[in-house]
């Protein structure tokens, strides 16, 4: 997926967000890999949970709201959700959009949002903060980029939630994000931004 434009660096003169929430989208019935995906075992607990606890680890970021969706009951019980509020879509069917508005209606008056996506179990909170660092005066959103590939997490300022109910589809905030003002920044030295949707997948990071 290409980077929207215009992009810009997004690497000086930081202005203050006000309230961040994060948010974990985590919907999808991962048929590609033939399971529960989000209860996966790596390193010795579910995938899912790997998410969870690195955007937990970022103080500057609340309310923490993670959305479900297929097998909602199952991941409700065998994931430690911590301080995150759980949140069902339940037209998760449609794709990624519908599990993106589920979350952002939960977040209440919140400035903006910090999306992490929950099959990327590798994320780290050096990342995530990182996304929030980079913010600046004037910027729609912020994204990582990974050797130059945009990725996760995305951060979403107020005007760009308040479009997120017009979204459709297994898209995301991809549609959102043409032609507006986003910010970019390279975290490929900070992490592995791998997804994971089948198994050869988990099993060839050998963790």
């Amino acid at each position: 997926m290409k980077d929207p434009d215009p992009a810009v660096d997004a690497s000086a003169g930081l202005a203050p967000l006000g309230r961040v929430a994060g948010l974990v989208l985590a919907g999808g019935e991962g048929r590609r890999f033939g399971a529960i995906k989000q209860l996966a075992p790596l390193g010795g607990r579910p995938l899912l949970e790997h998410v969870l606890r690195a955007v937990e680890a970022v103080p500057a970021l609340h309310p923490l709201v993670l959305v479900v969706g297929a097998h909602a009951d199952e991941v409700a019980r065998g994931v430690d959700l911590g301080p995150f509020a759980l949140v069902v879509a339940p037209d998760w069917a449609e794709g990624q959009a519908a599990s993106l508005r589920a979350g952002v209606a939960a977040l209440g008056g919140a400035d903006a949002a910090l999306v992490c996506l929950g099959d990327q179990p590798f994320i780290t909170p050096q990342v995530i903060a990182g996304t929030l660092d980079h913010e600046r005066c004037g910027l729609d959103a912020v994204r990582a980029v990974y050797d130059g590939v945009p990725g996760h997490p995305v951060l979403l300022t107020r005007p760009l939630l308040d479009r997120v109910p017009e979204l459709r589809g297994d898209v995301g905030a991809r549609d959102l994000l043409r032609g507006m003002r986003v910010g970019t920044w390279e975290a490929g030295h900070l992490c592995d931004p791998a997804d994971i949707d089948t198994r050869e997948q988990l099993e060839a990071t050998g963790r």
